[in-house]
């Protein structure tokens, strides 16, 4: 009977681990202009419900354990797309806002909210600095690494108490952050000038400077930490840098058109996914090779990127034409679209969210 009964166990965990890899997640998706996140149904791509967050949710993560969602909330007013030169590269101004237009931004809804995954609905919202744009969260989700745009600055916060640990001056706008495999330290990559800062995770100290060409979106690193990806969107270029020298080793010329956003390597490590904005388009590169292996039309200037959690499918953020794409990595085609009104800008798959 024990054995039966043991078998019967193992069957049901089974069925529980197979439901689990046919689609029981869910899709979040911020919608920066409607101040909300798009819930996803992962088995029929049915939109499960809206969640109001606050103002301009862009970034977006989720904790460790599935079941809270991270948004990054900010009260500083859009800014239009820059304007493109004749050869369709966009015309990079100094901030000329005056103090009246900066006065404008909303501080008090700068934040980062947290969103309950089984009751769909916002807890609370921590203080994060300000003009939180994007983030990411260490393996135990015990600490926050924010890029603070509109201060040139990083943020770090305990997860666990919502308390700010330290703040570390950067460059202008800054945007995207990404923490190496080891956890060892982070890039923060800031977008005027195309300056990328590699910080100690534990001292906090800038342990180099890394020059790459203007609007730097995003960061990816191989699983085994030894490169990383960070696109530079103006040129429509991939940058790979070694991560023991902290130096830039190659810089891939993408299609094109391409205006590179988010940088994905697949789990298995083998190809580099990357949204290519204003070109409609993801762009698939080998990870060693760097060889542009595919490229799959999606929706209108794709933004923020994710795998499903048994990594067949990609979805897209496509902030113009209010829906996300979503992409059969087996046979590198957009399968179908998702409405999401309100211009999404970031999207995450749970694991296990009904």
């Amino acid at each position: 009977m024990k054995a039966i009964s043991s078998l019967c166990v193992f069957c049901l965990s089974l069925l529980v681990a197979v439901g689990a890899m046919a689609g029981n997640y869910q899709v979040f998706v911020s919608n920066e202009k409607s101040g909300d996140l798009t819930v996803i149904s992962g088995t029929d791509y049915r939109v499960v419900t809206n969640i109001p967050v606050g103002k301009r949710p862009r970034g977006i993560r989720v904790s460790p354990d599935g079941q809270t969602v991270y948004v990054a909330l900010s009260g500083t007013p859009i800014e239009p797309p820059p304007q493109l030169d004749a050869h369709g590269n966009p015309l990079l101004q100094k901030n000329s806002a005056t103090d009246e237009e900066k006065a404008e931004a909303d501080k008090n809804a700068d934040g980062i909210g947290l969103v309950d995954v089984a009751q769909k609905k916002l807890l609370r919202k921590i203080a994060a600095g300000s003009d939180p744009e994007n983030f990411t969260l260490n393996a135990d989700g015990s600490r926050i690494y924010i890029a603070n745009e509109d201060v040139g600055a990083a943020t770090v916060l305990n997860a666990t108490n919502g308390q700010a640990i330290t703040f570390i001056p950067v460059s202008r706008e800054p945007e995207g952050v990404g923490l190496s495999s080891d956890e060892k330290f982070f890039y923060v990559t800031c977008e005027t000038a195309g300056d990328v800062y590699a910080i100690d995770a534990k001292s906090y100290k800038v342990l180099a400077h890394i020059s790459v060409h203007p609007r730097p979106r995003s960061v990816a690193f191989l699983p085994d930490g030894s490169r990383a990806f960070i696109p530079s969107e103006s040129v429509g270029e991939l940058n790979v840098v070694d991560t023991a020298s902290q130096s830039v080793v190659k810089v891939i010329t993408l299609p094109k058109g391409s205006r590179p956003m988010t940088v994905k390597v697949s789990p298995n490590g083998k190809k580099i996914y990357a949204t290519t904005g204003r070109a409609g388009t993801v762009v698939v590169l080998d990870a060693h090779t760097y060889e542009l292996l595919n490229v799959i039309p999606v929706g209108k200037r794709p933004w923020g990127m994710t795998f499903s959690p048994d990594g067949k499918f990609l979805f897209t953020a496509n902030g113009p034409s209010d829906d996300v794409s979503v992409v059969d990595l087996a046979t590198e085609k957009e399968i179908t679209r998702v409405k999401s009104p309100g211009s999404p800008w970031g999207v995450v798959a749970v694991p296990g969210a009904k």
